[in-house]
């Protein structure tokens, strides 16, 4: 009897959990057409993944980083114009006191990318890069990395801009080292539909209209969930994360940008530790015991996680 009664209780919190967490669910359907209903189940999966909590976490089998433009965390928080984007940050880990480097744009995709800006701190095509970064310590350590740019013209361009497009490569910071194979820099369009066969990391850089550059922040939500719902939902449940960050806020002194983290093994709600873009490097280095990168080694650890990081 008590053994019924327990399960009953379970049942019961698991159906509370789908219907507080409705809003990621009702009235949306993805890229692949998805409808909501067929979506209902999914927070019950992912309290099966979490029964592993009291393990540390391991390493990842794919993570995800989505990077946006220019914008602070009051804008986006609560913002009727974000509904994708603020379900992220309800159902997964929201970083509350994360912040950009430096401004203007590029050097925060460097310091991102490699723990450093490696002295650019403009915007303009800067020289040819040989210091270590991410792609090439996941490479060294037989981990895979690969960058989707929307609207990159071919695999391996280099050139500044496609006018056409909107590709900027002032958002692309791999194509900048000489010690990275041109075959890494691909197109939007090569990002995989079976997520199984994404490499380990992976950076999606939307164009200029859909990072909130120049479009508007409805335009990028509506583009977010169109191409990264489904990955979204898939990753708790397949140790997976995705992280969508911004590269600065609007140009202020405090540069405070939004940061959600969606995966398994997270203590998920609001994470109110500070944190910078050299945090997030971190965490990712070391959840495949990578070396620590420049301004990484001393960065703000990310405790966001249900056992020991």
């Amino acid at each position: 009897m008590k053994m019924k009664i327990l399960l009953t209780a379970v049942a019961l919190t698991a159906a509370f959990c789908i219907m507080s967490h409705s809003g990621w669910f009702t009235n949306r359907s993805d890229a692949k057409g998805v409808q909501p209903s067929a979506l209902a189940v999914t927070p019950v999966k992912a309290e099966t993944t979490q029964s592993n909590a009291a393990k540390s976490p391991h390493r990842m089998d794919h993570i995800v980083i989505v990077v946006e433009e220019n914008h602070s965390s009051k804008k986006i928080s609560g913002n009727s114009s974000a509904p994708f984007m603020n379900d992220l940050m309800k159902n997964g880990v929201s970083l509350m006191n994360h912040y950009a480097i430096e401004h203007p744009s590029q050097p925060n995709y460097l310091d991102l990318f490699s723990g450093s800006n490696q002295g650019v701190n403009n915007d303009l095509t800067p020289k040819k890069m040989n210091a270590n970064n991410l792609a090439l310590e996941l490479m060294k350590h037989g981990y895979t990395f690969e960058g989707y740019s929307e609207g990159l013209p071919k695999t391996g361009f280099t050139g500044p801009y496609d006018l056409k497009t909107l590709y900027a490569r002032k958002h692309n910071p791999w194509v900048n080292f000489t010690n990275l194979p041109a075959s890494i820099n691909m197109p939007l369009t090569s990002f995989p539909q079976n997520f199984n066969q994404l490499p380990t990391v992976s950076f999606v850089i939307p164009n200029l209209n859909h990072d909130m550059h120049d479009g508007t922040i409805r335009e990028a939500d509506q583009w977010l969930q169109a191409h990264l719902s489904s990955y979204a939902r898939w990753a708790p449940q397949h140790n997976s994360l995705l992280i969508v960050t911004w590269d600065e806020d609007d140009m202020s002194s405090n540069n405070k940008i939004p940061t959600m983290i969606i995966g398994p093994h997270l203590k998920n709600g609001p994470y109110n530790g500070k944190s910078t873009h050299f945090s997030v490097l971190r965490m990712i280095e070391q959840l495949y015991g990578l070396e620590l990168l420049g301004k990484s080694r001393t960065a703000p650890p990310l405790n966001i996680w249900t056992t020991g990081s």
